[in-house]
């Protein structure tokens, strides 16, 4: 099974990005991960396409990506099967996000490996870049580019799941551990 999931920042992808890989036994992709060198310096659309292309291609038999990035929507989507989308209330994904980002400064977390790069009070609260910012200048129209994406026809060879709060995710995840058990 090929799965994206999608959402805005911080409101649990690569958490159930990581379950449902492990659930599928499939390698868990993460599109930051690919995307973001050191020195918070980012890739190129060119790069980034040809680390995800290789990361999919190595991956055929099945995957679980957790990330956005529309602009690699068309190599992302082009094989998948499922796109389940986190969309949990904005109050809900601020709060995850921010305690998210305050348990990384106090552990001084490496976001992805080999980058060096780790989220410091400053650059999460009191910057431009901000992802506090960007979550708050991107959750609405997050939520309407995905509505659209729901109802596109010419997207209607994808099943769209989408999980509006905590209590959805985990009956979703039940109903996907008794569909792997009744296969056997």
């Amino acid at each position: 099974m090929k799965i994206n999931i999608i959402g805005t920042s911080g409101s649990g992808k690569s958490t159930l990005c990581r379950r449902l890989a492990l659930l599928l036994n499939v390698p868990a992709i993460e599109l930051d991960s690919l995307y973001w060198l050191a020195n918070w310096q980012g890739s190129t659309d060119d790069a980034l396409n040809q680390k995800l292309n290789t990361a999919l291609t190595d991956a055929a038999s099945g995957w679980v990506l957790d990330g956005n990035y529309t602009r690699t929507q068309p190599i992302k989507w082009k094989e998948v099967d499922m796109v389940i989308w986190v969309d949990y209330s904005l109050p809900r994904t601020l709060y995850q996000s921010i305690s998210r980002t305050i348990s990384r400064i106090r552990s001084g977390q490496e976001l992805w490996e080999n980058t060096g790069n780790k989220e410091s009070c400053k650059n999460s609260f009191f910057s431009r870049n901000s992802i506090i910012l960007w979550l708050l200048k991107t959750y609405y129209p997050n939520k309407e580019r995905n509505l659209k994406h729901m109802t596109n026809i010419n997207l209607r060879h994808i099943q769209f799941v989408r999980l509006t709060s905590p209590k959805e995710m985990r009956l979703f995840l039940r109903q996907m551990e008794a569909q792997i058990a009744a296969k056997g």
